[in-house]
């Protein structure tokens, strides 16, 4: 089975401290997706409502909404549910760590963040997400012709 292509694949980083935002966009930066990047967590429920990403970079601490927020809210919506959330915090505890995975987030990554293993969550989270399209697209094609052949005659 071939790798699926992720060139173009949407993400969304979402940390109000810049240099982070910067970091993690020069990082991914060699892979040819298109980043989006806001800087709270109401920016982020506002740009996944208006360019629905493929792949959320999210920040635990940040002011007004915080990151366990966001993923909880994300995960409970059914639009929404599917986006994978790969946590990215400074926050390290395995209280943290069960905290983040309450609210749904797909992946944990501690900063400071190496260039490698982000890249490669990334892409892991992307095969899953794309296989994930995949098959409901699969699924919706074979409810049709199911449906096409259990229909009367014209």
């Amino acid at each position: 089975m071939n790798d699926p292509d992720l060139t173009g694949s949407h993400i969304l980083i979402v940390d109000d401290n810049i240099p982070n935002c910067e970091l993690l966009d020069a990082y991914l930066s060699d892979d040819d997706y298109e980043i989006r990047i806001v800087h709270d967590g109401h920016a982020a429920l506002e740009a996944v409502a208006a360019h629905e990403p493929d792949i959320i970079l999210l920040d635990i601490m940040m002011p007004r909404m915080s990151g366990y927020e966001v993923c909880q809210k994300l995960k409970s919506e059914g639009e929404t549910r599917g986006i994978p959330v790969l946590m990215v915090t400074a926050l390290n505890e395995s209280g943290d760590i069960e905290k983040a995975v309450a609210a749904g987030c797909d992946d944990f990554l501690t900063k400071p963040v190496n260039k490698l293993e982000l890249r490669t969550r990334v892409r892991s989270l992307l095969r899953v997400r794309h296989l994930a399209n995949e098959r409901d697209r699969l699924l919706a094609y074979l409810q049709e012709v199911e449906e096409s052949r259990h229909a009367p005659p014209d």
